[in-house]
């Protein structure tokens, strides 16, 4: 499958040291012929932090995509609604985000673009980059995995010795996972 003329939202939460992992493929998909809408978490949005000035990667971002980032409530409130993308990428997404996500709770833009993006039964692809994924998120990893419609890109574990419970997605893996995932299939294997 090809991924040409899908829109693909491209939800960003605060796992701040990832973002230079992650505007590369923002602009792989674009030029695999998707349209990137970026969709911002307030953590995103709004923190200076040592990896990123936030203006600086709001702009990087615009131009990379041509689209400023969704990132506020109103913001995403239409993406069920209207149809506004075919599927919903979070990359990263935090242990924050993926509790959240298994609550049910919905009170940042990229949880909610989720819950309005998934009335439509459409896919939604989770990236990992969280501390604690063999901790206390380990459990939402689990029920989030056996849920309709929810994909994940492919992850292990970044720093066994230092972060014993620590693992990230393997963003090179991101294309792959969302073409099968438009297709309502996990690729394989998830934990490498």
């Amino acid at each position: 499958m090809t991924l040409k003329g899908k829109k693909i939202g491209f939800a960003v939460t605060g796992s701040f040291c990832t973002f230079k992992t992650i505007y590369p493929q923002m602009q792989n998909l674009i030029e695999e012929g998707a349209e990137v809408i970026p969709i911002f978490s307030y953590s995103a949005d709004l923190n200076d932090t040592r990896f990123f000035k936030c203006d600086d990667f709001r702009n990087l971002v615009t131009e990379i995509t041509g689209h400023k980032p969704f990132s506020s409530i109103t913001d995403v409130e239409p993406i069920g609604p209207k149809g506004l993308i075919d599927i919903l990428l979070i990359a990263p997404c935090t242990g924050n985000t993926l509790a959240k996500l298994n609550a049910g709770i919905a009170d940042t833009p990229v949880t909610l673009a989720v819950k309005s993006h998934l009335r439509n039964n459409r896919p939604v692809v989770i990236a990992i980059s969280t501390n604690d994924a063999l901790a206390n998120n380990f459990k939402n990893i689990g029920y989030l995995m056996n849920q309709k419609n929810i994909y994940f890109v492919p992850f292990g574990q970044d720093n066994h010795v230092i972060k014993p419970n620590s693992m990230v997605a393997h963003f090179d893996l991101i294309k792959p996972t969302l073409e099968l995932a438009l297709n309502y299939k996990q690729i394989q294997p998830v934990l490498v």
